[in-house]
């Protein structure tokens, strides 16, 4: 039986994120088209693929039989396109980059009003998330990322050494003085459902009963409360020259040491092969060797 891709596709997307309506987001569809196009699907199968219920939607014994070849047409789909890409020589189109929120605000968006001047017909779309995009089904094309990637098909186009320490209003610092003890400090931190994140298991670790002043599962709420005086974050010192002034300054905590931090600049190695997609990925990358120098200096005595 002939399985079209496109049908292929709304079962992976409902498969993979659990629900129709999440489905219907990630392949910027109106939910009633996903749950069309599931059920004629079905019954072309001939076979459910999916037990609904009231917490969404999960495999049926005969969906996970489907679900590893669907995986491996999405990951030949994506080959596809980034072969018939590859004969590109015009620099222009859309180049899809992801990245954490704070990053995406901090750094890809200044980033983006530079690239305007540079190369005026290439447009980023940029999937500001915390959950990692499979670049080698070409869910983006490059990636920001807080961990090294592993995968035979990604290549690590750029790496930034940075380092994380508190930040906090200028108002909050004078309050606080010199070299505050860490229960004195307010904290801002993570909510649910990203409460697993950084700050809140360093803090655990090194700050037992420290003060959640304010929480939120958005950075740029966060940012604001910092701003606001009503806590300290932890934030990477590198800054590009591209980025707003915070308006935040670092302080020193007792016992609160300086986090290594890497940031990586990661790619498809078949995607960095189309011509708009290695430009931009060049112009991240002097970007990234720019902060690096930037920061360098600032750590020299």
């Amino acid at each position: 039986m002939n399985i079209p891709w496109d049908d292929a596709r709304v079962f992976l997307a409902v498969a993979e994120q659990g629900s129709l309506s999440a489905a219907a987001r990630s392949l910027a569809m109106t939910q009633p088209t996903v749950s069309r196009r599931l059920a004629a699907l079905e019954r072309a199968l001939g076979e459910a693929l999916f037990a609904r219920g009231v917490e969404g939607a999960a495999l049926t014994a005969y969906g996970e039989r489907l679900l590893g070849p669907a995986r491996r047409m999405a990951e030949g789909a994506a080959e596809l396109a980034r072969a018939a890409e590859g004969r590109e020589v015009a620099i222009e189109g859309t180049v899809r980059i992801t990245a954490p929120p704070g990053v995406a605000f901090e750094f890809v968006v200044p980033f983006a009003a530079s690239l305007r001047e540079t190369l005026p017909n290439v447009r980023l779309d940029v999937v500001a998330t915390t959950r990692y995009l499979d670049l080698s089904r070409r869910e983006a094309d490059l990636a920001v990322r807080l961990k090294r990637p592993v995968g035979r098909d990604l290549t690590v186009v750029a790496t930034l050494r940075d380092e994380a320490v508190p930040h906090v209003a200028p108002a909050l610092a004078a309050r606080l003085g010199a070299d505050p003890k860490p229960a004195a400090v307010p904290w801002i931190v993570w909510s649910a459902p990203h409460d697993d994140m950084q700050p809140n298991a360093f803090l655990k670790r090194r700050v037992p009963g420290h003060i959640a002043a304010f929480a939120s599962d958005d950075f740029l709420v966060q940012l604001r409360a910092a701003q606001a005086g009503l806590g300290a974050m932890m934030l990477g010192r590198a800054r590009s020259r591209l980025a707003t002034d915070r308006g935040l300054v670092p302080i020193r905590v007792q016992g609160i040491p300086v986090v290594p931090v890497e940031v990586f600049l990661v790619g498809a190695t078949r995607a960095l092969e189309i011509p708009r997609v290695r430009a931009v990925a060049d112009l991240l990358t002097r970007e990234f060797a720019a902060m690096q120098r930037a920061e360098r200096r600032r750590a020299r005595p």
